[in-house]
């Protein structure tokens, strides 16, 4: 069976984004994949890969990884989710979804929240939306920061940088504790999210998963592609990547994730901790015992 490549998912990783422009990315891209046949296949190897790797992070229990998604709605981030971490032991997994604040977040920093659901040590933590709201849907509906209760003073013209220099101060001092950051923009076209919405009234299946508030956001289409770009340049780093999956077509785009995950777990060079001579002798004890008993 092919095996995915680390070739396949670099053209989309962003460690400097001084630079970066998000037209420069094609939702639609596929890597030279050719159809949903061959993902699929490419998938199930990767889907393997990670679960053993995934075990060996667990049974190690020194590094943690947080992988956080973001994306417009219907890009495709609890597929993603589903697919991509279909293998992976349960135990060894936190999922988080945010949704809007409530009134006990409210009364604490934007970061409260997400700081109290980081991942423990052994463990693939996810993020389903994060603290990057604060510099997306509060930027472009400002009148949210307002509900923050933030003092007058401090809601300056610069508060998005701010922020951002924030979130990159909070990333290396997470980086810096064996936590490791890797975060996926889901790029879906206006055009497909459009599909995908029609698709979801058409099927009686998929009612639920619509909502009108979706589609009254999809008029602050441009002004969400100004905050993800502006994010992107101050927030990408080395340390703590962005990734700019194209999510036009969902079997891509599980498979360019999967490889991002897989590639940042080998290179952290995972293993089943060893054990030590006190720990050997007691195994042989153990073993000396058993085969003594009937």
């Amino acid at each position: 069976m092919k095996k995915i490549s680390a070739k396949l998912v670099k053209p989309y990783r962003v460690d400097h984004g001084k630079h970066f422009r998000l037209k420069d990315y094609d939702p639609g891209h596929t890597a030279g994949v050719k159809d949903k046949k061959e993902a699929t296949e490419l998938l199930e190897r990767g889907v393997h890969e990670l679960a053993d790797l995934q075990d060996k992070l667990y049974a190690q229990n020194s590094w943690a990884l947080l992988l956080i998604f973001q994306a417009m709605d219907a890009a495709g981030k609890d597929g993603v989710i589903k697919h991509v971490m279909s293998g992976v032991n349960p135990q060894g997994c936190q999922v988080y979804s945010f949704k809007a604040p409530s009134t006990e977040e409210l009364d604490h920093d934007y970061m409260w929240r997400a700081m109290v659901r980081m991942p423990e040590r052994g463990r693939i933590g996810i993020f389903n939306r994060s603290y990057y709201e604060e510099v997306l849907v509060v930027r472009v509906h400002k009148e949210l920061v307002q509900a923050q209760r933030i003092p007058t003073s401090l809601l300056r013209k610069d508060i998005w940088r701010d922020r951002f220099e924030d979130i990159c101060s909070i990333a290396r001092y997470l980086t810096r504790n064996g936590i490791v950051i890797r975060k996926f923009f889901l790029n879906v076209s206006r055009k497909e999210q459009k599909r995908r919405f029609l698709a979801r009234l058409d099927d009686p299946e998929k009612n639920w998963k619509f909502s009108a508030a979706d589609v009254r956001e999809r008029a602050f289409w441009d002004d969400y592609m100004d905050a993800y770009e502006d994010l992107i340049r101050h927030t990408a780093t080395p340390d703590a990547p962005w990734h700019v999956i194209p999510a036009d077509n969902k079997w891509f785009t599980h498979i360019a994730v999967a490889e991002a995950i897989i590639d940042t777990l080998k290179d952290l060079n995972l293993s089943y901790p060893k054990v030590d001579s006190v720990k050997a002798k007691e195994l042989e004890a153990a073993r000396a015992l058993l085969e003594d008993k009937k």
